[in-house]
């Protein structure tokens, strides 16, 4: 086997702990190290050290807008009193609805400068269709007292719809009768505030920040409040893991949505925290929109580099196909990290395969656990991995606490960086965190190595989406997906696992087509519902789905049918994040008739045959 590519890292000592009722405890040994006060402290300290240093580009057109440091830190006066004069305060916050972009950027961090928080708003929310009801219920619970949209025409409907009259709106372009607009280029171009810079002397760890929302998937968005105290901290746990970031400013070429914690938090604020730049791409993890992703990274190798599953797919085919790209790709980067599912077997060895063609070594593959009330960081693997799967150990100044819950070990999670709560929600508050004030993640971990906490862990199942077979089994979700969609062999992007008070599993497929598509001439130009129905396309599905369940140790691991959903997910109605996470339950809950076609004798139900074929 190659060598790991060197990268400079942290080297954690862990602490575990077992209380007489089972509980167990793991930490790190050494404390945090000190952080600032505020984000705009590490804007201002860059915008000294390197003024003309790049900290976003954005695509406009065929070349980059870019934005130093130096100009950040200027705008921050200039558009912070604008947004003091308008009235805006925690009560009432800026509501963006677009989608990443350096003026969102610069509207979200001028608003937290001077104590304002924002809240960025999945643009799925507001393009969907009426009546809007996630957007409504948002604006209900934060009461914003401005909007920003770059461009405003394609949220017009949606604001009129649901948005206050009286609420101002920021944009880059486009007008709407009847409303105040103000110009985004003459909010920049404001004379710089002695209100914003009294303001932002005001700002304490214990300031708002910003609003995320939860993706909703279990009733309506939560409004998770994130503080000051909670970024910053949660930067320099970032900092510690990833330490060659000290001496090597990172680049990012980023996709993932800034209303999401991935990305709007942890990369984000990564560029900010270490004098790093930004590259906003605007491609996604789809076949289409994978074809600017790929352009963005022809032209900048990222030093840190994420995506889902998917993207990393679509990646890795287009750089076996093209080794000058996979060279530029890999040429400076020091750690890949995947997240939102389980990276499939085949995609870990493909990716270690092409960084050793391109440069050498392996370059380290990793991926951790997190949420949004943890701003994200909390536990990370960085020790060297045979395969997929490990979440690593905890930060410093992190807590975790492992709560037996029947035959699983719940995670629970204290530190600097978790959330003090729901915004007017206290009793969702009361109920997210125990009695020693541990926030409980409502995941289920397992040692990797037994009883071993430095060795990391395993993801082990969300505990609420867990079930019982007839027979009394328990069947552990979390685990099942992860393995039946690497042995479906990129055939599945994701799989929803049914059989809740029945007799066996079954499992309904959501489809990866480029995989299909291969197994059949012109697969390319079918629909969906076409593609599926292939034979080709269902002997290769009931092959993979007998040879899994030939190897299962017993009815709660063996899959018996599976259905494909050639229907798409519902951002609507809960089945799909905006950041493209399948969720177990809605799904479940949304499409009874589905599941009830699922345990019949449909002919459109692929069957595992007893006796798996070679």
């Amino acid at each position: 086997m190659a060598d790991l590519r060197p990268v400079t890292l942290w080297t954690p000592k862990v602490r575990q702990e077992e209380r007489t009722d089972g509980t167990i405890l793991v930490w790190q040994e050494d404390p945090l190290g000190p952080y600032p006060r505020c984000l705009s402290d590490r804007i201002d300290h860059w915008a000294k050290e390197t003024p003309g240093r790049t900290w976003m580009a954005e695509r406009d057109g065929g070349d980059w807008r870019q934005v130093s440091f130096g100009a950040l830190a200027d705008l921050l006066d200039r558009v912070g009193g604008v947004l003091l004069d308008l009235g805006l305060s925690v009560d009432r916050p800026l509501l963006i609805l677009s989608g990443n972009g350096i003026d969102h950027a610069i509207a979200a961090l001028a608003a937290q400068h001077v104590g304002i928080p924002s809240a960025a708003i999945a643009p799925a929310y507001s393009l969907s269709g009426a009546p809007w009801p996630k957007l409504a219920d948002i604006a209900g619970q934060i009461t914003p007292g401005a909007v920003f949209a770059a461009d405003l025409a394609p949220f017009a409907p949606a604001i009129e719809a649901v948005i206050d009259p009286d609420v101002p709106i920021l944009t880059a372009g486009g007008d709407l009768t009847g409303r105040r607009v103000l110009p985004w280029a003459e909010v920049m171009a404001a004379e710089p505030s002695a209100a914003a810079r009294d303001a932002a002397a005001k700002v304490t760890p214990d300031t708002i920040a910003k609003f995320l929302f939860t993706s909703g998937t279990t009733g309506s968005p939560k409004a998770v409040i994130q503080t000051q105290r909670m970024l910053c901290a949660n930067m320099e746990q970032v900092l510690d893991c990833y330490a060659f970031m000290r001496d090597e400013p990172p680049v990012f070429v980023d996709w993932a949505p800034w209303n999401h914690t991935a990305s709007g938090n942890k990369v984000f604020n990564m560029a900010l925290y270490n004098g790093g730049t930004y590259h906003v791409d605007h491609g996604r993890p789809t076949p289409e929109g994978m074809k600017e992703t790929i352009r963005n990274l022809r032209e900048v190798a990222p030093t840190w580099y994420f995506n889902v599953p998917v993207g990393f797919e679509a990646l890795v085919g287009a750089m076996e196909e093209d080794p000058d790209f996979a060279a530029t790709f890999f040429s400076r980067l020091r750690i890949l990290m995947y997240a939102g599912a389980g990276l499939p077997e085949h995609l870990w060895q493909r990716l270690e395969a092409l960084s050793v063609q391109a440069v050498g070594a392996r370059t380290l593959l990793t991926t951790g656990l997190g949420a949004t009330e943890t701003a994200p960081f909390a536990m990370m693997c960085t020790e060297e991995q045979t395969g997929p799967g490990n979440i690593g150990v905890p930060g410093r100044d992190v807590t975790i606490k492992l709560v037996p819950t029947g035959d699983k070990l719940e995670a629970r999670i204290k530190g600097p960086n978790v959330t003090p709560g729901y915004w007017r929600n206290p009793e969702l508050t009361a109920a997210a965190f125990d009695d020693e004030g541990y926030y409980k993640f409502g995941d289920a971990l397992r040692f990797a190595v037994p009883w071993d906490a430095s060795k990391g862990f395993y993801f082990d199942g969300r505990i609420a989406e867990n079930f019982k077979l007839t027979s009394g089994t328990w069947v552990a979700v979390g685990a099942l997906r992860a393995a039946l969609v690497d042995a479906l062999g990129g055939l599945a992007r994701d799989a929803v696992i049914a059989g809740e008070n029945r007799d066996e599993l079954g499992a309904l497929i959501v489809p990866a087509r480029k995989a299909a598509e291969a197994l059949v001439e012109d697969g390319t130009a079918m629909d969906d519902a076409t593609l599926w129905a292939q034979p080709q396309v269902r002997e290769a599905l009931a092959d993979r789905l007998s040879a899994f369940a030939a190897k299962a140790t017993g009815s709660s691991t063996r899959v018996t049918r599976a259905l494909v959903l050639t229907d798409p997910l519902d951002l609507n109605a809960g089945e799909v994040t905006d950041k493209g996470s399948v969720n177990q339950r809605a799904v479940l809950r949304q499409r009874p008739q589905v599941v009830e076609a699922l345990y019949s004798d449909s002919p459109d139900v692929i069957r595992a045959r007893r006796t798996a074929r070679a």
